[in-house]
């Protein structure tokens, strides 16, 4: 069954057109219903992300253009209008193209973690709604198997590559114990809420956040389950804070040297980290003077991030020789079980044929003909026929000088070599000199 996926991601489409034709979990059951009843013996799986939509395809009755007009019909949408931003590949490359993106070689991001569970879940959803068969089931927990390898034999996620998240690890290496640590969030803007995220998935439990706007502490400090103050507040509390991000759009520091040293008096001179990742910055310069403050700056971060990037393409590389091993295994489970069929037509029809040759010999037998008569007739009938086909087979690949299929032949027929090839390759041994 001819299996293909088409799509289209952050490379290939903008934003605008990504949001067309992405899927809302309820946009998403009614498709993957919509499609069993119409292709019952076809299978499917969509998977759609903010970057991403992706249909994966196993059917003998769709081709890549019916594909594409359900796609676009399904969303209300010309499919000229989303046909030159998508991509397509089919059999291996498909195979390939599905193990690259559920290992985060595809993403934005190279490496990150979470596009494997969106893929899990898009298959979890395709098997609910029926339109998973053995095939997309062995396809699927292969890629699964060669994802999870790559993240234990591979550093393609274990290095930092934004600067929220960087931040996150850095203090992590600092401050093995970052649960028992206090932290002071100053901002709350996207750069503070993702770091808030990093921190709570790092097990982070005690978080203030500080803003010029108290409401909105608030509400980001209410869904750390942590503490809002305003700005203003942040001298009274530094002393508390073992680790202080700030990220903020003011155009003068909001920390000063005079503000940490006093700090630091009232800590007894217990290290304080102090992460800047405001441009302009919100921690003075000097700040760095101080013993026991470790201040770095978006700069000392994306040097980080820099040589992180680099250890992940390395990583990137081993990660698809990974892939390009696995997608080789499954290549051979997918041409032996597509010839299966073959091999078991075979054998029932020659099965038949003995049951139904026996059972005529039996009745003539329970007529009163003689057994040694019948016996002798059913063996040979039984040759016969089963020499016809190979007989034939023989024969044609003799008569067209078919060497490779007539070797391959004798050789499944267990006969011994053959003298018109041993000419042959003599004959071929004298026009090269080869004696």
């Amino acid at each position: 069954m001819p299996f293909f996926t088409i799509g289209l991601n952050h490379q290939s489409a903008p934003v605008a057109l990504r949001e067309k034709v992405a899927f809302t979990p309820d946009k998403l059951v009614d498709a993957l219903s919509s499609f069993r009843s119409k292709n019952e013996d076809n299978e499917l799986v969509i998977l759609s992300t903010c970057n991403r939509t992706e249909l994966y395809v196993n059917s003998d009755e769709l081709d890549l253009q019916q594909t594409l007009s359900w796609l676009a019909d399904i969303h209300g949408i010309e499919p000229t209008t989303i046909s030159d931003h998508l991509y397509h590949h089919s059999e291996i490359d498909a195979v390939e193209h599905l193990m690259r993106v559920a290992a985060g070689l595809d993403s934005l991001i190279l490496g990150e973690p979470q596009i494997l569970g969106q893929v899990k879940q898009s298959f979890m959803e395709a098997k609910r709604a029926g339109t998973i068969n053995s095939h997309f089931d062995k396809l699927f927990q292969t890629t699964f198997a060669v994802a999870k390898q790559v993240r234990s034999q591979t550093d393609i996620g274990a290095s930092a590559v934004s600067v929220a998240y960087a931040a996150v690890q850095l203090t992590k290496q600092i401050f093995s114990a970052i649960d028992k640590s206090n932290i002071l969030l100053v901002g709350a803007g996207e750069t503070i809420e993702l770091v808030a995220r990093h921190l709570q998935q790092a097990n982070a439990k005690s978080i203030t956040v500080a803003n010029r706007t108290l409401k909105n502490a608030e509400a980001l400090a209410g869904e750390l389950g942590g503490t809002a103050i305003t700005i203003s507040q942040i001298p009274a509390h530094l002393h508390q804070a073992d680790v202080v991000i700030s990220s903020t759009a003011s155009a003068l520091p909001l920390i000063g040297k005079g503000m940490v040293e006093s700090a630091l008096k009232l800590r007894k001179h217990k290290p304080i980290l102090l992460l800047d990742l405001a441009v302009p910055r919100d921690i003075e310069h000097e700040v760095s003077d101080l013993d026991d403050a470790y201040l770095y700056t978006v700069d000392d971060l994306q040097d980080i991030i820099e040589q992180n990037i680099a250890n992940r393409e390395q990583a990137a590389q081993q990660a698809l020789a990974l892939i390009k091993q696995r997608v080789e295994i499954f290549a051979q489970w997918q041409h032996q079980s597509r010839h299966v069929d073959v091999i078991k037509s075979y054998r029932e029809q020659s099965e038949a044929l003995r049951d139904s040759l026996t059972q005529k010999a039996l009745q003539r037998i329970s007529n009163g003909e003689e057994a040694q008569q019948v016996l002798q007739e059913l063996s040979y009938k039984i040759s016969q026929q089963m020499m016809h086909g190979p007989t034939k087979a023989l024969q044609v690949a003799i008569k067209e000088k078919q060497t490779d299929s007539l070797a391959l032949l004798m050789n499944a027929l267990n006969l011994d070599s053959d003298p018109v090839l041993n000419d042959e390759s003599s004959t071929s041994g004298d026009k090269t000199g080869i004696k």
